[in-house]
């Protein structure tokens, strides 16, 4: 007999673990000998997927009674996974996953074992040795590198990408050899930075005023801090709390009344974490990495030769083990700061406390930003640059106004004040008129409406008194441009395009109910006072879930997708109604709802092609990056031989331009539209004093020749922007451009 029953569970992506292995299997249910409600109790289908089933065989068996089976049931090329947790943390330095696999006509894909340890400490999926084709039962294993201080969960299980069917059976977990039930629970010892409270309260730091000599000797400081943080063996592994060390060192450092009395201070301070052991392996920069590590600040300060000396000796012996303050997310890269409080109590820290907020996130761009060559000013002067403003600021808005200036100097789209603004938000306004403008032609143009889709553009006119295609110049009496102009300062952006769509979003935010404009509409120059609504309101309407079909016929030989509302079981559906059409049009000015570059990309593949290579920091060298191997996307076995017409715009960012990356690697695509927003890749964490949190692309993304993306992104073959006269006659521009293309391919 052979019971089948398949049950989807709605499951984050980014799950958590824990540890275990096997003595008794039963206990565990590692060989799927426990049955709940016709499932293997305590296991879980993870993603479900429409095409495939996850069910109990009683007949094909490695032993015992039941083997679990996945099984693709139509054209999918996803995959489908089935999960467990472990129910503990243990000690260990490896876990070992093993099992047994049957397979039958696994094609488009592989079978395999999959193990995870979360948050983001280790993960693998057999994705370079998976099983494919028919087979017998054999048996497999896969190990990961624990980390039980950083350990929430373990979870682990079987998976099949693509089509065919597979049996899992006698899996057992072991942790450096041995059986779980031998080994004990990992006992979280709280570390000496956690330990330390003596600043909870403030950092009690009065500080001179500044002068150059002063200023100078704080980026030094801030300099040599950071360095220790993220090199120095006793403060990487977390036997310190550097906040708070910070503040032990301030009060007599700013008492040094020359380079000499600085130079001797700094060298007891740095003394007293002990000495550094010298290790025997070369630890110099690679010569093949993309970034190295620069350290040339060191060379060039005007400290002594023997602090210098101390410095490059704990540069050449620096940590190579799992860092307490950072680390990196397993199979992607991107650093994840760890440990860092946000003091979120502190509404407006004091003056310690906002120099440790310059401190902290100069020093996470210096090591672990993959782009740091790339933005506007050399990122070693912004250092010395923003001491004062952190220092001098008197007001909470003052604080968090500077905080988000150094965010700007970072110029990624991904950086921003996106926690901890409330003064700023309160200062900008809580009400705002609910029409969508846009940066058409250098002029600020009313395109769309934030209401009811359900009430027609006339209606909406009448209740917002402006029509599509009406042109801002003033508001509040002040031209436009110079609004923008003092205002930039304040908007990330890693282009101009992308930074004038931010400002844009605020242009008609108030704190009143009212507010006056100056516009030009129908040719005519007007003025009134137009309504505001709360933003709750046009939230609402702003970030509505699009429940759109997302693919439609425009004639019986174009086919248009977007990816604002696409889903996995539209694209098998996308395939079958546009196989015969002569092109297929994909909008992407949007953010795809689903993660489609391998599962649509392919489609367009003749050849097996690199698309994208990444470079991902190196925590054993801060600073230095380096390139891993491209990715490429498969070819199809049925590829789509017409036209594909990708367009783009600044609304196109981070996945919506790795996926346009995707689709440009097809034989027969042409991308259109207007640069993209330039942030692609995974983005990581910063959090600063006083509750404030921003984020910056964590890993470095080009394509396979070395082409930049990040400030420049994804650049059209073909430039096609709208119209102010396109806009007021309700005309897709971009679109009819795709559209001729198309019709005028031979």
């Amino acid at each position: 007999m052979k019971v089948k029953y398949s049950f989807p569970i709605l499951i984050l992506l980014l799950f958590s673990v824990g540890c275990q292995t096997n003595n008794d299997n039963s206990k565990l249910n590692l060989s799927f000998e426990s049955i709940k409600n016709e499932m293997p109790k305590d296991w879980y289908t993870l993603h479900y997927q429409p095409n495939y089933l996850v069910s109990l065989d009683s007949v094909n068996v490695k032993s015992g009674k039941y083997a679990i089976a996945i099984s693709s049931m139509g054209d999918s090329v996803n995959f489908q996974a089935l999960a467990f947790d472990l129910p503990s943390n243990y000690d260990g330095e490896k876990i070992t996953l093993s099992g047994y696999i049957k397979t039958k006509n696994v094609i488009d894909g592989y079978a395999g074992l999959w193990m995870r340890i979360d948050p983001e400490i280790a993960f693998d999926n057999m994705s370079l040795n998976g099983v494919t084709g028919t087979t017998d039962w054999k048996k497999y294993q896969i190990m990961l590198d624990m980390n039980p201080t950083l350990t929430q969960k373990i979870v682990f299980g079987g998976l099949l990408v693509g089509k065919g069917e597979m049996w899992l059976d006698d899996l057992a977990v072991t942790i450096d050899g041995k059986d779980i039930e031998k080994i004990r629970l990992y006992d979280p010892k709280l570390l000496p930075a956690k330990k330390d409270s003596a600043f909870d309260s403030g950092s009690n730091i009065i500080f001179p005023k500044l002068d150059e000599q002063k200023i100078n000797d704080l980026e030094l400081l801030g300099r040599i801090w950071g360095f220790l943080k993220y090199h120095h063996p006793a403060v990487a592994t977390g036997n310190y709390n550097w906040d708070y060390e910070l503040f032990r060192i301030l009060p007599v450092y700013l008492k040094a009344n020359d380079n000499r009395q600085r130079d001797q201070i700094l060298s007891k301070w740095i003394n007293k974490y002990g000495k550094i052991a010298a290790c025997k392996e070369s630890r110099v920069t690679s010569d093949s990495a993309f970034l190295k590590s620069d350290l040339s600040w060191i060379e060039k300060s005007n400290i002594n030769f023997k602090l210098k000396d101390l410095l490059r000796k704990i540069y050449l012996n620096r940590y190579q083990g799992s860092q307490y303050y950072v680390r990196t997310a397993a199979s992607i890269g991107n650093p994840l700061f760890l440990n860092e409080n946000s003091y979120s109590q502190m509404r407006f820290p004091d003056v310690g406390f906002r120099l440790l907020a310059l401190y902290r996130s100069w020093n996470m761009i210096y090591y672990f930003f993959p782009y740091k060559y790339l933005t506007d000013k050399e990122w070693s002067s912004v250092l010395k640059e923003y001491i004062p403003y952190f220092i001098e600021t008197k007001t909470e808005l003052e604080y968090e106004l500077i905080a988000t200036r150094i965010v700007v100097e970072v110029c990624d789209t991904h950086a921003g004040l996106w926690e901890g603004g409330n003064k700023i938000d309160s200062l900008r306004g809580d009400k705002q008129a609910p029409v969508r403008l846009q940066f058409i032609e250098k002029k600020w143009v009313v395109t769309d409406y934030f209401m009811d889709s359900n009430l027609s553009n006339a209606e909406k006119a009448k209740e917002t008194g402006l029509k599509i295609g009406d042109v801002i110049t003033h508001v509040g009496g002040k031209p436009i441009e110079s609004i923008v102009d003092s205002i930039k300062k304040y908007y990330s952006g890693s282009n101009e395009a992308v930074r004038l769509r931010n400002i844009t979003d605020d242009l008609l935010r108030s704190n009143q109910h009212m507010l006056s404009i100056n516009y030009i509409s129908s040719g005519q120059l007007k003025k009134k006072e137009i309504y505001l609504k709360n933003r709750d309101y046009i939230y609402y309407y702003k970030y509505k879930k699009d429940t759109t079909k997302c693919y439609k016929f425009i004639n019986k030989d174009i086919g248009y997708v977007s990816l604002k509302s696409i889903k996995d079981k539209d694209i098998n559906e996308i395939k079958k109604e546009f196989k015969n059409t002569k092109g297929i049009i994909i909008d992407i000015r949007n953010y795809p709802s689903h993660f489609v570059p391998f599962l649509l990309g392919s489609y367009f593949i003749l050849n097996n092609t690199p698309f994208v290579k990444f470079t991902n920091g190196n925590t054993a060298n801060p600073g230095e990056f380096n390139f891993i191997p491209s990715i490429e996307i498969s070819k199809s076995r049925e590829p789509y031989l017409g036209q594909l017409i990708v367009i783009v715009n600044e609304e196109t960012q981070s996945q919506a331009e790795y996926t346009a990356m995707a689709f440009r690697a097809g034989a027969n695509t042409i991308i259109i539209g207007s640069q993209t927003a330039g942030a692609d890749g995974n983005v990581s964490d910063i959090v600063l004093p006083g509750g404030l949190r921003t984020t910056i692309s964590g890993i470095g993304v080009y394509y396979p020749d070395g082409g930049e993306t990040q400030r420049v992104g994804i650049i059209p073959d073909i430039e096609v922007r709208p119209t102010i006269r396109g806009i007021r006659e309700d005309r897709d521009e971009l679109l009819e451009k795709a559209i001729e293309i198309i019709k005028n391919k031979n």
